[in-house]
């Protein structure tokens, strides 16, 4: 099972791709699927990571997860594209590698639309002159990988001020429209990222359905809207 299979969930509630996130984990740990990378889009959520208290969120009006991926605060919404990838490594200590492919992808991706993003060597992440770009926070089970990354293309920045995303103040995060100063296709994007993650894992990438994913998880039909 060396090949990806990629998903476009469209916009989708946090709770429902975490329990399919979940159910394809046991299903990969058990090699009854490959890897996976799940693409889609969030409604208004902050969510809390393992190292996350209720202290880092400032405005209780959008609804609040804590989940059990690394990092603290973070804010998801239309406009971010977010990828859960459910790949099995073979060796657990491969994780800081892991972490580093992760953030290359999403590198050459916003390079590709000429964002000059990098990292911060004291920092996970994808930064653009010491603006945050994208977030990563992952989860382990059975050495298989979900949660994943967060990646701010048209997202109304407005909304992490409320909360201190991964400890920092709100005016750290940036966007690629912030940084392009026009708005980017998310399709074209996406595909970047797709065309990036094929390149950095060094393996071959296939396009399957959300009504193929959802057959391999016990879950009720997915329900989201479609892709811009």
């Amino acid at each position: 099972m060396n090949e990806t299979l990629v998903v476009d969930l469209g916009l989708l509630e946090y709770r429902q791709a975490w329990d399919l996130q979940r159910a394809l984990v046991e299903r990969r740990a058990a090699d009854e699927i490959p890897d996976t990378l799940l693409l889609l889009e969030h409604p208004h959520v902050i969510t809390l990571g393992r190292r996350g208290t209720m202290e880092d969120v400032l405005d209780p009006s959008v609804p609040v997860v804590e989940v059990e991926r690394g990092g603290e605060a973070t804010y998801h919404g239309p406009g971010q594209l977010i990828g859960y990838p459910i790949v099995k490594l073979v060796d657990r200590l491969d994780v800081r590698k892991y972490v580093r492919d992760l953030e290359e992808v999403l590198i050459r991706a916003s390079q590709e639309f000429g964002v000059p993003a990098d990292r911060d060597p004291r920092q996970s992440g994808v930064w653009v002159q010491g603006r945050k770009l994208g977030s990563i926070g992952i989860a382990i089970h059975r050495n298989v990988t979900y949660h994943g990354f967060a990646h701010n293309v048209n997202t109304d920045l407005a909304y992490f001020a409320k909360i201190r995303p991964c400890g920092f103040d709100g005016s750290v995060m940036t966007s690629m429209e912030r940084e392009l100063g026009r708005p980017v296709g998310m399709k074209g994007f996406r595909d970047a990222v797709v065309h990036s993650f094929g390149d950095v894992f060094s393996r071959p990438v296939r396009w399957t359905t959300p009504d193929a994913i959802a057959a391999t998880a016990p879950l009720a039909p997915l329900s989201a809207s479609r892709p811009r």
